[in-house]
């Protein structure tokens, strides 16, 4: 039997596994999904995980996160909320024989609010398949793709086979809002030959990336009773001021985006977004005071301390031309997400072994994405010099209505991801 053979067998045997735990995976991926893990509420996630993977006979690392230990790492956000009960869950196989090359798979367990719930066709903790697609919040974003790595894993075990490096299974927090729960894995000492995120991507891998930058508009106003309104200063109505102007803050980074090389065939990639407002105390009083949170959009090679700069002034310039504000100049927050973009370089060798497996899952060349959202790649290419590969399922409505992964492709992803860490890690009989 030659080795071409032998190969396609070993394949056929680890896509047969996938095949065969297929029907266990969603009922563990809905059983992960309908927890309500929102940010400061991701415990009962970690524990789930911390569980699954004692159960593998993985060993356990579970530390609660220090951000005194983080604050001065590249690509650190600030912490507003109560971070007690912050924790990191990482699960490593060490093999008897070292022979191949190590790995990092993570996924992160935190998930954005649901919104209102009657806006949803069903409960957003309930999960729901229904025509071929897994429904519910965090079920694409990303619960299904990390509990696919899990499977992957399990599928080699099933075929009759053990990896022959070090693996390390990362589940973690804040990736919507800061990212500190990767950058704990990184500060933790955590290093492998390669890492793979299996966020939701189509079936195509992230070259490019951008980063984001949050921030908090603090506007006050002068009350007064709303007969005399025009006696007042609305903060209200200034915010609005601030955000017209940031909107054409907005179209002058779009402008410098077209010459970047990967996404200057991406429409308007710079996206700002004013996500959250607050403000006023009675509805006949003139309000006193409006808080507004930003998110926007930077390219890799962007200096964030650059852009941050750059937003304060164009908030002075904006103040200036205000009657009230001019005097009564607003305050910038920096609120969550101060994280750079970036772009996978320097991974032939794993970019290779993906290509073949795509080749052998899809049945096609592998695509490329310029993604206009981030994701926790960035720790490990920037801070580690750690080749990191993003590569998912089609997932839809995600942080919207009804979010869904299309289940079909969760099992090309599972099988995909079970392909690579015997092509990258190696694998020999168990």
């Amino acid at each position: 039997m030659d080795a071409k053979t032998t190969t396609n067998e070993t394949q056929r045997r680890i896509l047969d596994a996938v095949d065969d735990a297929f029907d266990r995976q969603i009922e563990t991926t809905k059983q992960f999904s309908s927890i309500p893990s929102t940010r400061g509420a991701e415990g009962p996630c970690q524990d789930m995980m911390g569980d699954l993977l004692r159960a593998r006979g993985y060993e356990v690392d579970d530390w609660h996160i220090d951000t005194d230990d983080l604050k001065d790492l590249r690509g650190y956000g600030p912490i507003e909320h109560d971070f007690s009960k912050a924790r990191t869950v990482v699960g490593t196989y060490r093999p008897a024989r070292e022979a191949g090359r190590s790995l990092i798979l993570q996924g992160h367990c935190d998930v954005v609010p649901a919104g209102p719930l009657d806006m949803w066709d069903t409960p957003p903790f309930t999960p729901t398949v229904k025509d071929g697609w897994l429904y519910g919040r965090g079920a694409g974003d990303m619960k299904s793709g990390t509990i696919a790595a899990l499977y992957a894993l399990d599928a080699l075990r099933a075929a009759g086979l053990k990896p022959t490096a070090r693996i390390h299974f990362q589940s973690v927090i804040e990736e919507e809002s800061t990212g500190v729960g990767a950058l704990s894995t990184v500060q933790r000492g955590y290093r492998a030959d390669c890492c793979f995120i299996p966020e939701p991507t189509n079936g195509k891998l992230v070259r490019s990336q951008v980063g984001v930058i949050w921030f908090r508009l603090k506007v006050r106003g002068k009350p007064v009773h709303v007969f005399e309104a025009g006696a007042g200063a609305n903060a209200i109505k200034a915010a609005y001021h601030l955000v017209q102007a940031l909107e054409v803050l907005e179209e002058e980074w779009n402008r410098r985006a077209a010459s970047d090389r990967h996404f200057k065939v991406v429409k308007h990639p710079i996206n700002f977004n004013p996500g959250i407002i607050k403000g006023g105390d009675w509805a006949s009083s003139v309000p006193a005071w409006c808080d507004l949170d930003c998110r926007i959009a930077v390219l890799p090679g962007w200096s964030i301390a650059d852009h941050q700069a750059e937003i304060v002034a164009c908030v002075e310039a904006a103040a200036k031309r205000h009657p009230f504000l001019a005097k009564n100049p607003p305050a910038v927050e920096w609120s969550g997400f101060l994280s750079e973009g970036y772009e996978l370089t320097d991974a032939g060798e794993s970019e290779a072994v993906l290509r073949s497996v795509h080749g052998t899952v899809y049945g096609g060349p592998l695509k490329e994405l310029a993604f206009t959202a981030l994701t926790d790649t960035r720790f490990y290419g920037l801070n580690a010099g750690i080749p990191s590969l993003c590569f998912g399922a089609t997932a839809e409505a995600m942080h919207g209505f009804n979010e869904r992964v299309e289940i079909e492709s969760l099992r090309k992803t599972t099988q995909a991801i079970a392909l690579f860490v015997a092509g990258w890690c190696g694998v020999e009989a168990a």
